[in-house]
């Protein structure tokens, strides 16, 4: 059969496409890349051996910062802040190492691209909380400090700052370690180093026996926490502080049990949490403080398929939930894709992030513009973070 020139340029460019598509995929699967969404192959592992005590990743770099720790045969700690390359997961540079007492914690990437680590520097076997900043990440070294007003009352826990990039402020929970029982929560531009009036937690009960997950909502300026008494079958509670107004309200949240995560869509008037008791998601509306909540897949609402940290991907409009247990999978963990509307667009499985090891709690690090991310694990003495693609 004879062809036309039009039909034989058709043909041609069909098979080019074909190849080029061909070309791509065998590439992606020669250099490690993930073909489709789930569990990566690259795996950033501490440079010295020792336990994580948190990281994060830039999502306007490339970028990312732990911090670990190895008890030494002397009875001192190698404690080292670390920076690696999110593409590859190789670590980049040792940023500062100590052999003392002391040790460090990642406490985030904050504003744009500030790494912000705490320094337990410790003096005559007590503890003294130094907190240094690197700003940017990428300059690989520690370029000035961050004063947060706690004074000797309280102290800045690793999940007390909320994960905000892209915006200079962060909300800070400070839990107080006096005999009165009252936290303290402000909002800080790290980078400028400026703080906002204190506001007090009286709710003891609810907010001050465990550290609450903390968001900042950047159209209200408003803090999130995520409370409760933890009895079993007993309702979370909300906490909400207006840095705008100087206060604090509460009201009764979905779920059962202690909030496990916490995340928030600033633009749309949404957050998400995660409940410890029932293995749900609770989806709400911030203005009217409602909302709805949906079980993680085939938990049967048992607490051990309980969910446990949230982020929010600001760019695609995706809830990240990690569950420590799979629920849907045989073994490991999972991550869970929702979209604001509580429906389940993705099960990422091939996770193992038990919280059961961690000094710091497991944390999800988003990079919404890659649509990408890294975890802890897989290895139970949390050494190393996983990467993944969503």
């Amino acid at each position: 059969m004879r062809t036309s020139s039009n039909q034989t340029t058709t043909i041609l460019s069909g098979c080019l496409a074909a190849l080029l598509v061909w070309g791509m995929s065998a590439v992606a699967q020669e250099s490690g890349q993930q073909p489709h969404p789930g569990a990566g192959k690259i795996l950033v592992h501490s440079k010295f051996g020792g336990q994580i005590f948190g990281f994060d990743i830039d999502q306007n770099g490339t970028e990312g910062v732990l911090t670990e720790a190895v008890l030494e045969s002397n009875g001192n700690v190698l404690a080292a802040i670390e920076t690696f390359d999110q593409k590859t997961g190789k670590i980049l540079d040792v940023v500062q190492e100590t052999q003392t007492q002391d040790d460090f914690i990642t406490l985030g990437v904050v504003g744009t691209s500030v790494g912000l680590i705490e320094h337990q520097h410790v003096v005559n076997g007590f503890a003294h909380d130094l907190f240094e900043t690197m700003n940017p990440l990428s300059s690989n070294k520690i370029t000035g400090s961050w004063t947060p007003p706690v004074g000797t009352t309280h102290l800045i826990m690793p999940t007390a700052v909320s994960r905000s990039q892209g915006e200079p402020t962060v909300a800070v929970y400070a839990y107080d370690n006096s005999d009165n029982f009252i936290p303290w929560v402000f909002s800080s531009n790290v980078a400028a180093n400026t703080f906002s009036p204190i506001v007090d937690i009286t709710d003891s009960l609810n907010f001050a026996s465990v550290p609450p997950p903390i968001a900042y909502d950047t159209v209200t300026n408003q803090a999130i926490m995520g409370g409760g008494d933890g009895c079993f079958g007993c309702r979370p509670v909300i906490g909400l502080v207006d840095f705008t107004s100087g206060t604090f309200t509460e009201f009764t949240g979905f779920g059962f049990g202690f909030v496990n995560g916490l995340a928030v869509d600033a633009a749309d008037g949404l957050f998400v949490t995660t409940t410890e008791d029932d293995a749900a998601v609770e989806f709400y509306t911030l203005s009217t403080e409602s909302g709805f909540e949906v079980a993680l897949p085939n938990s049967g609402g048992q607490q051990i398929f309980s969910g446990a940290d949230v982020e929010f991907d600001p760019i695609n409009r995706f809830f990240l939930v990690a569950q420590p247990v799979s629920s849907s999978s045989s073994q490991g963990s999972t991550i869970y894709v929702y979209k604001p509307d509580g429906t389940l667009k993705e099960t990422l499985n091939g996770f193992s992030f038990s919280n059961a090891f961690n000094v710091v709690p497991m944390h999800i690090a988003l990079n919404p513009s890659q649509r990408s991310g890294y975890v802890d694990g897989p290895n139970s003495g949390v050494t190393e973070i996983q990467s993944f693609t969503y």
